[in-house]
C-alpha cells in the first residue's frame, strides 16, 4: 500500500468525487480512478460505491478512512520535520474565512505569512454558509484551518482557539429617532425591523442571543452576508443593523449608536479538526494571524 493511493482515496471521499479528487491533487481524472482501482485490488475488498455521480463508502472503505487520515497526517508531520531543518514549510495550506474578519486583515496576515513561509502555497476559500460551513469543511476534510465565528457551545469535531472579539453597535439613518443618542437600551429596540445576517452566522447568533437573554423578540426584515451591504440596506432606509464596530465609520447618512443592556461581542477563532493534529503549517499561520492582533490592539 502506498501514501499516493491513500491520498487519492481519501481526496475522493473528501471533495466528494473523482473530478474534484483530480483537480485537488492535480492530475487527469483517469489516474485517480486507475489508483483507486489498484488500491481495491491490493485490499481485495471495494471502497467505494459509484452510483453516477454519487460517490459512497462501503463498510470496508469506511474502516479504512480514519486509519488512512493518520497515515496520511504522520506522513505530512515527517515531511514537515524534515523541511523544518532543511530550509523552512513547504506544501499547501488550505483557509477558510467568513466573509468579514472584524479587525482582522486578512490580505495583511496572508502577506506575512507568504513572507516568512514563501513555499507554502495558500488556498483560500470563502464559504457561503457561514461559520456551521466552516465547520462541516474542517471535519470532512476539506479544510485544514478556518476563521469562524461560534458564540456559546463549541461543536464536537473541531479544536477552537480564541483569537479576538469585536462589539457590535447599531447603525440607523441620521433621520432615525435614535440618531442623536449615545446609547440606546436594547429594550428600545424590539420594535424596529432589522438587516441581519442569515441564521447561522456568528454575529447573527450574538443578536440572536442577546435579544433572547433580555425576553425580546424582533423582525429581520432582510439577510445580507456582506457588512458593506449591510450598512448600504440601512443608508436606504430598509431597517437598522447590529454591525461590527471597527469597520463603522459615521458619516453624513448613517449614525452609529452604542446598545447597553446586552452582551454584543462577536468571537472570532481559529478552528481545525479535532481528530487531526495540525500541520506545521497550520500552527505557523496562527502565530502569524496572532502576532498581527497583538500588533495591531
Amino acid at each position: 500500500m502506498e501514501l499516493r493511493q491513500l491520498e487519492c482515496f481519501v481526496a475522493v471521499v473528501e471533495e466528494p468525487g473523482f473530478t474534484r479528487a483530480a483537480a485537488r491533487l492535480h492530475v487527469v481524472q483517469s489516474a485517480v480512478s486507475a489508483t483507486i482501482a489498484s488500491l481495491e485490488r491490493e485490499l481485495g475488498a471495494p471502497l467505494l460505491v459509484r452510483a453516477g455521480r454519487q460517490i459512497t463508502l462501503t463498510d470496508a472503505g469506511r474502516q479504512l478512512l480514519p486509519k488512512a487520515r493518520v497515515t496520511l497526517d504522520a506522513a505530512r508531520a515527517a515531511r514537515d520535520a524534515v523541511h523544518e531543518v532543511i530550509g523552512g514549510l513547504r506544501g499547501t495550506l488550505r483557509v477558510g474565512t467568513m466573509s468579514s474578519l472584524g479587525m482582522i486583515d486578512l490580505p495583511a496576515v496572508l502577506g506575512q505569512f507568504h513572507r516568512e513561509y514563501p513555499e507554502v502555497s495558500v488556498q483560500l476559500a470563502i464559504v457561503g454558509t457561514g461559520s456551521p460551513g466552516l465547520v462541516t469543511e474542517l471535519t470532512e476534510g476539506r479544510l485544514d484551518l478556518a476563521f469562524i465565528s461560534l458564540p456559546g457551545r463549541r461543536p464536537a469535531g473541531v479544536r477552537v482557539r480564541d483569537l479576538t472579539s469585536v462589539p457590535l453597535d447599531l447603525v440607523v439613518r441620521r433621520d432615525h429617532a435614535l440618531a442623536a443618542r449615545t446609547d440606546v437600551a436594547i429594550s428600545e429596540l424590539a420594535d424596529e425591523s432589522f438587516v441581519d445576517f442569515p441564521l447561522g452566522y456568528g454575529n447573527r447568533v450574538v443578536t440572536d442571543q442577546a435579544f433572547a437573554a433580555a425576553g425580546l423578540e424582533r423582525h429581520v426584515a432582510i439577510e445580507i452576508a456582506d457588512i458593506t451591504a449591510g450598512r448600504d440596506f440601512v443608508r436606504h432606509g430598509l431597517g437598522v443593523a447590529l454591525l461590527p464596530r471597527v469597520v463603522l465609520v459615521p458619516d453624513e447618512e448613517l449614525a452609529v449608536v452604542r446598545v447597553t443592556g446586552a452582551d454584543l461581542d462577536w468571537p472570532i477563532s481559529l478552528a481545525t479538526a479535532a481528530g487531526r493534529a495540525p500541520g506545521a503549517a497550520a500552527r505557523a499561520f496562527e502565530r502569524v494571524a496572532r502576532q498581527y492582533l497583538n500588533a495591531h490592539n
